[in-house]
């Protein structure tokens, strides 16, 4: 019996010590989610601790964490057991970003410059509520049952829909929001932002400021085999950089995101695996070294910080959206965009209207269909920084509907055969929230 204790007790000193091993190196990572989440959602949206850690942060292991918000100070910390404090500093115009002890908090900064949406049109086009409008192809008993059904019953958290917004001919046909949410909440778009930093590229090539078939300008390539990767490989995903996109491990996504100083240069550094347009590969490091290329196209730092908002965002009126920083000044494109379920939307209209908007073109029409164009390597599922349904990856809707899409289930479908803009935001993705059923209810509201 007591060989029996002792062979328990080694065996549970191996297993405690094996958790503490493996889970250690990832406290760095955990305390860092937590601490940038808990910053961003408490100061951009105004959400409680409580809130943003039953909602956001409720995610296996992001859930050991311990938070702090200092409201004073305008930053939030996060520890695992005491271990791995982390920090999350928020300022306004550049929303929070996750810093390391060297980051000098007193070092003078640049906010962008930003102009407010000001006339007297109803949405989408102003600030004014939109006109109601009923149209008589819209079955809206099945409309609002498909809408309805989209979210969680009481009690439940299991679908995790936070919002949902139904847009046909530029009118909103359905709006519903979750407990703790309305129409001026803004919400992280997660990966969204890529097809934001994508759109940033389609103004510059309308004022004829980029080609992006020219090899991607990179003095760091100019030697190897990467002097051939294009700014279009770089937007279709198929550059044939190395790179690992996982979230559930230390890889190069969370130590860009959670460990890099200037995440611009997380993909730059990493080299070649494949020849260019052979072989796709979803890389969130690849948008962040776009941020970078598009810093290098303005002389100085407020330039950059400018035009994205001046050029495309404030233009169409997204006047809620915050796009985060990471620690060197620079737009963390892949990830951190915030807006609203409202001004998301815009950014779906601007889509559908081939980037024509209230009568001025902020990109060229073939922009549109360069973006929902499938690359040849992704099995017609990815574009120019978009999600495409061409490959029928949701069976039960229209084949030219593309899509931004972000982690834990955010999404702006596009269906130009439907004139129909559908924004999701909420806390499940799939295969735990059913896209294809949500989408296939609502367009089935629509009468032929």
């Amino acid at each position: 019996m007591k060989k029996l204790f002792k062979f328990v007790g080694f065996a549970s000193f191996i297993g405690i010590f094996y958790v503490g091993f493996t889970t250690y190196p990832k406290l760095d990572l955990i305390s860092g989610f937590s601490a940038k989440s808990i910053a961003s959602g408490h100061f951009i949206d105004n959400r409680s601790q409580e809130m943003i850690e039953k909602g956001d942060n409720d995610i296996d292991m992001i859930d050991l964490a311990k938070n702090k918000i200092e409201d004073a100070g305008k930053f939030a910390v996060a520890s695992v057991y005491g271990l791995k404090e982390r920090k999350a500093i928020y300022r306004e115009g550049l929303g929070a970003t996750l810093i390391n002890d060297d980051f000098d908090v007193s070092k003078p900064y640049l906010v962008p410059k930003r102009t407010k949406l000001n006339n007297n049109l109803p949405f989408p086009y102003g600030n004014k509520e939109a006109k109601d409008t009923i149209f008589a192809n819209v079955d809206y008993t099945k409309l609002n049952a498909a809408v309805a059904n989209a979210f969680d019953a009481k009690g439940q958290i299991k679908k995790r829909t936070r919002t949902l917004l139904v847009i046909y001919k530029d009118k909103i046909i359905a709006e519903k929001y979750n407990t703790g949410f309305d129409k001026n909440s803004k919400i992280l778009g997660w990966s969204m932002t890529k097809s934001i930093t994508s759109a940033v590229f389609g103004v510059l090539e309308k004022q004829r400021k980029f080609d992006i078939d020219a090899p991607a300008p990179i003095p760091e390539w100019a030697n190897d085999g990467r002097k051939l990767i294009t700014t279009n490989d770089l937007l279709h995903m198929n550059s044939g950089l190395q790179w690992v996109e996982d979230y559930a491990t230390i890889s190069d996504a969370t130590k860009m995101l959670f460990q890099a100083e200037d995440m611009t240069r997380s993909q730059l550094e990493k080299p070649a695996e494949h020849k260019p347009n052979t072989r796709w590969n979803y890389s969130s490091g690849t948008t962040n070294l776009l941020s970078g290329i598009l810093r290098k196209q303005f002389k100085t730092h407020q330039e950059y910080l400018d035009f994205w908002y001046s050029a495309l965002i404030d233009k169409i009126g997204m006047n809620s959206m915050v796009i985060e920083t990471d620690m060197a000044g620079n737009y963390v494109g892949s990830s951190y965009g915030w807006a609203t379920t409202r001004d998301w939307s815009k950014f779906g209209l601007l889509y559908l209207h081939n980037g024509n908007w209230n009568g001025e073109q902020i990109f060229n029409e073939g922009w549109a269909k360069y973006t929902a164009t499938p690359t040849n390597t992704s099995d017609g599922r990815y574009g120019g920084h978009f999600w495409l349904n061409a490959g029928g990856h949701f069976p039960d809707v229209p084949r030219d509907m593309y899509y931004c899409s972000g982690f834990q289930g955010q999404m702006v479908a596009i269906i130009p055969s439907l004139d129909l803009v559908i924004v999701r935001m909420g806390l499940k993705e799939d295969p735990n929230f059913d896209f294809n059923g949500m989408l296939k209810g609502i367009i089935g509201s629509l009468k032929k």
